[in-house]
């Protein structure tokens, strides 16, 4: 009985170490630096918290006045000290000023830019159709994505690791607040919500957030010492070069990326005795990042 149990043991490794391989979002492999992209430092924001570092890509192609603003805001300090105040194990982690401590700051509420509409030349990748929200979605400027050709609307996808302003009911209500989903893709935000980054290293981090009460409707973190603290948040241009992280991601249209989703299409490892029927979700599919 031992050996079956050793046996076992053995075999679990291994399918641990397979999926990992498959699915890590911080790859190393022998690709080609052609197969890779180096974010634009402009659009690159470092988030130092007391649980360790974040990194996120923003995406001023489909919210420009949201990055425009966050980018203002982080520049000027207003983040630094705050905190996460709601944090809802599986959904997103919700961070800035809930106390009203900063008001002396310029925050003005901005129109929503939930989506933008396709423009002309658009980089939008197409993977999947007819997927179980969007009609089309696939990679646009590296981010995970969704198309409607017939209301003609491009829009980032609630994926792990999007980035989000907060609001209330109203849509042109955002002002600071942002959020970050941290658990199973809520899709239901899509087109609901202004997306305008994604974590592209240190998602773990986000994870080791503390969590609000099972028990908080609200999701809230009522006792304010449990909060994750936000240390500081910088634009990456404003690091030393030499304390810069060195990140590259895959593009979407190298040949690793079509392999793994034809890949994941057919299901062919031994493993699988059920291969499913070839469509993807394809937030489990983000570009991979790797570090130099």
């Amino acid at each position: 009985m031992a050996s079956v149990l050793v046996l076992e043991s053995q075999n679990m490794r291994v399918l641990f170490l397979l999926l990992l391989l498959v699915n890590s979002s911080i790859a190393i492999s022998n690709d080609t630096s052609a197969d890779w992209r180096t974010p634009e430092l402009d659009d690159v924001v470092y988030l130092q918290t007391d649980k360790g570092l974040v990194i996120i890509e923003l995406a001023p192609f489909m919210a420009p006045n949201h990055v425009s603003q966050f980018i203002r805001l982080v520049r000027s300090g207003f983040y630094d000290g705050l905190d996460f105040y709601r944090v809802i194990d599986g959904f997103v982690a919700q961070g800035g000023d809930v106390n009203e401590r900063k008001t002396s700051f310029d925050i003005k509420p901005l129109k929503a830019e939930f989506t933008r509409t396709i423009p002309d030349k658009s980089d939008f990748l197409l993977v999947q159709q007819n997927d179980f929200i969007a009609p089309q979605t696939g990679y646009l400027n590296g981010f995970v994505s969704g198309r409607d050709l017939t209301t003609k609307e491009e829009w980032l996808l609630h994926c792990p690791g999007n980035v989000a302003m907060a609001r209330s009911n109203e849509k042109d209500s955002a002002t600071s607040d942002f959020y970050i989903v941290m658990g199973q893709a809520p899709r239901h935000l899509d087109r609901n919500m202004s997306s305008f980054g994604r974590v592209i290293y240190g998602l773990d981090v986000v994870q080791a957030f503390q969590r609000a009460n099972i028990n908080s409707a609200s999701g809230v973190i009522e006792d304010k010492t449990q909060r994750t603290k936000i240390q500081w948040i910088k634009m990456a241009t404003d690091i030393e070069p030499s304390n810069r992280i060195m990140l590259q991601i895959q593009q979407q249209t190298s040949t690793q990326v079509s392999e793994r989703l034809e890949s994941a299409r057919k299901m062919d490892n031994p493993f699988y005795h059920f291969q499913g029927n070839g469509n993807l979700d394809l937030c489990y599919y983000p570009l991979k990042t790797r570090t130099l």
